[in-house]
């Protein structure tokens, strides 16, 4: 039976996700480990989809029981989360405000006019630029929003960044892993590794749990890119603790169940390496798939860097969870205007 049963979820994507063999990647590293993506990047239609999108369909029945008329939450100048909780809120037809920080050291001419904020504005979301550095904690900037709402007679409901340390932010990826199982009985094979990022929390905390109930939460190899993976890991293993009470797993997770690879976050959140580069630009003319500068081109950086150091098994199967926040790409065009 499923962890989420007894969970209320509101439909906003278009359900299971694809997984695809990816061919021309797993030639270009030596054919010795097959590559394949798991497509959350392309799981709804509502602005471009993407991961937090899993987390929201369990928090919105939460929402709208709340009585709440606006949806606030918080995140980078370029966050792929507060464009898709701009997105949920316009299709529950509920008011957004989000504050959007200065996480990124990155001054591209248009890096605030592009991509994830031109589509958080085209959905009708008050979006507050504010000048704070990056933290994955909650941040004062975020309350005095929540409290802003309530001052102008609204009732606000509060979703912290990422969705990540709200009560229902890891569900979502639980279910990430009980679809995996269903669709490997289908495919007729079981993937070796799961390849994800991981910053605020959620997305991989979520899996562990999930794949703890299948007994290979050690397989999901979180790939960092806070910069911070200190404080990850400790909020990583908090939200774990939390989720794994919450759907009644049955057993505490073990520490090393929990893998996280700090070696690929350099030079600092949200800033591509050149390293970062080349996995994007690889990823890109080999199987036509887009990865961004602060999130997927790191996991993709580290996947492909693992698989050259001979980390994973000849023969292994390797799943990439591919978690969107392709429209922050836009906000970086002086590293790709030559591609």
């Amino acid at each position: 039976m499923s962890l989420l049963a007894k969970f209320e979820r509101y439909p906003l994507t278009f359900g299971p996700t694809p997984i695809e063999h990816l061919p021309r990647l797993t030639a270009a590293l030596g054919g010795k480990v097959q590559i394949y993506a798991k497509r959350d990047d392309c799981n709804s239609g509502l602005a471009m989809g993407g991961n937090k999108l899993r987390k929201l369909e369990y928090i919105v029945p939460d929402a709208i029981a709340s009585g709440a008329d606006t949806l606030v939450s918080i995140g980078g100048v370029q966050s792929n989360h507060t464009r898709m909780v701009a997105a949920t809120a316009a299709k529950i037809g509920m008011k957004c405000v989000v504050v959007q920080e200065k996480w990124v050291p990155h001054y591209d001419a248009v890096y605030d006019r592009v991509g994830n904020i031109l589509m958080t504005r085209l959905m009708g979301a008050d979006s507050r630029l504010v000048d704070d550095g990056f933290d994955i904690g909650i941040r004062k900037s975020w309350e005095n929003a929540v409290q802003s709402v309530r001052d102008a007679g609204g009732v606000p409901y509060a979703i912290p960044a990422g969705a990540s340390v709200h009560r229902y932010g890891a569900l979502g990826y639980i279910g990430f892993a009980e679809e995996v199982a269903a669709q490997e009985k289908a495919l007729g094979y079981r993937f070796d590794y799961i390849v994800v990022c991981v910053v605020t929390g959620s997305t991989q905390a979520g899996m562990i749990v999930g794949f703890a109930a299948q007994d290979r939460a050690d397989r999901v190899i979180g790939i960092d890119a806070s910069g911070t993976p200190d404080q990850t890991r400790a909020q990583v293993r908090q939200i774990v603790d939390n989720a794994a009470a919450l759907v009644e797993l049955g057993r505490a997770v073990r520490d090393d169940e929990i893998v996280i690879n700090p070696d690929y976050a350099y030079p600092a959140y949200g800033v591509p390496s050149e390293e970062t580069n080349a996995a994007i630009r690889l990823a890109a003319r080999t199987e036509a798939m887009i990865t961004d500068p602060v999130y997927e081109g790191k996991s993709m950086q580290g996947m492909i860097d693992l698989v050259q150091k001979g980390f994973f098994p000849d023969g292994a199967r390797v799943l990439y969870a591919h978690l969107g926040g392709t429209p922050a790409i836009n906000g970086y065009s002086y590293h790709y205007k030559d591609g």
